[in-house]
């Protein structure tokens, strides 16, 4: 029979600095190279149970950072419930205090906040914008070491106390995405045995300064969510830093699920219309609208638009003959022209004789529908935009 998993209950479940561990006396280097554990970083590693997503990346990061550092851009968007914002390999983006000063490492994007902290979702050195890094004496189970029901997974992220929000640390939108599969949500801190033990008095120092130096001889693990930027910021973030497709996809995805809202982001774009990237993001702002269903839709909609067609409106409401109300993809409502985006799922038997039923009462209705799929859009972009400019023109358009 293979060997019972060699899991101190201090490290299960939990993203950790290897060094600190072999020095408590907690594993051997032998240890850290057993299947029980993944290597993410130099000297960080976790327990091979939990999700190899970005959050974990998030985690990992961290803890090769100064203290006082937060998750921010596309990778705060991806912790405020947009998966597709970034990926478990991707690079994560961090943000410092101005005052701080760390390069970026390979996986780890490095920005630094302005030196004013009076903006809303900026990172600025107070101690409530510090992660939490425990320091556990041996043999006694912390906080963080919380331990799962047998057969159940583990997500690197953890549920924040109900109604606490920071200007940075803001909480998940969502653990995970309802009907995801093999996405499990994390624990509830509240539940009965994973209560948090008697405070280290050893943390105090840390809790009052956030850029103080860890205690000797602390194991060095970072406990609860990431701290990351509120949606808004993350937004202004993602606009200024990612590739304007990119960023809108992902902005679309905040306005999906509620994280943020428009007004919100206009008060963003208003109070940082003086910083390097305040007419990007504000332009990217102006392309996003919330209304797409997918990223890839999100993709289309911004692409025709920098090829030089008329903007198209996202999910516009068409009354045909049988009095359902239809929403095709992307419209031209004066011109009745539609697009509709065929993704992976479409190619099902039963779900493409919905398509095609859909697209005869469009039809019926009057309206001239073309067709795009993935491949298209990647491989064959500028004959898509002439197939749509020439629809567009047969009905009236004139560029």
């Amino acid at each position: 029979m293979p060997p019972h998993p060699h899991r101190p209950p201090e490290l299960a479940w939990q993203v950790f600095r290897g060094s600190e561990a072999i020095r408590r006396g907690l594993l051997s280097r032998h240890h850290l190279r057993g299947a029980s554990w993944i290597r993410l970083r130099q000297d960080v590693y976790a327990d091979a149970r939990l999700d190899r997503d970005h959050a974990l990346a998030c985690r990992a990061a961290l803890l090769r950072l100064p203290p006082g550092a937060a998750i921010a851009g596309p990778s705060a968007a991806y912790l405020h419930g947009v998966e597709h914002a970034a990926g478990f390999t991707d690079d994560v983006h961090v943000l410092l205090p101005a005052t701080v000063r760390a390069d970026s490492q390979p996986g780890v994007r490095v920005h630094h906040a302005p030196m004013s902290s009076t903006r809303s979702g900026l990172l600025v050195p107070v101690c409530s914008t510090a992660p939490t890094r425990t320091s556990t004496p041996v043999g006694i189970s912390p906080a963080v070491g919380m331990n799962p029901p047998a057969g159940t997974s583990r997500t690197a992220g953890m549920n924040p106390p109900a109604g606490t929000r920071s200007p940075v640390a803001a909480p998940l939108a969502a653990d995970r995405l309802p009907g995801t599969p093999g996405r499990t949500r994390a624990p509830n801190p509240a539940d009965t045995g994973s209560r948090p033990g008697p405070a280290d008095p050893r943390n105090a120092a840390a809790a009052s300064n956030p850029f103080a130096e860890p205690s000797p001889g602390a194991v060095m693990i970072l406990a609860g969510p990431p701290p990351r930027t509120e949606p808004a910021a993350c937004a202004w973030e993602t606009a200024v830093w990612a590739d304007p497709v990119e960023a809108v996809g992902i902005i679309d995805g905040l306005l999906r699920t509620g994280s943020v809202n428009r007004s919100a982001l206009a008060s963003e774009a208003a109070r940082n219309a003086c910083r390097p990237g305040g007419r990007r993001a504000t332009w990217v702002f102006g392309l996003t609208d919330g209304l797409a269903q997918s990223p890839p839709e999100s993709h289309l909609r911004v692409r025709l638009v920098l090829a030089g067609l008329p903007r198209a409106v996202a999910q516009y409401p068409v009354r045909v003959s049988t009095g359902l109300i239809l929403h095709p993809d992307l419209a031209w409502p004066e011109f009745r022209v539609a697009v509709e985006y065929d993704g992976q799922w479409h190619s099902d038997a039963d779900r493409m004789h919905l398509d095609r039923r859909r697209l005869n009462q469009l039809v019926a209705a009057g309206w001239l529908v073309l067709h795009v799929t993935g491949r298209r859009l990647r491989k064959e972009f500028p004959a898509l935009v002439r197939e749509i400019r020439a629809a567009l023109v047969a009905r009236g358009w004139r560029p």
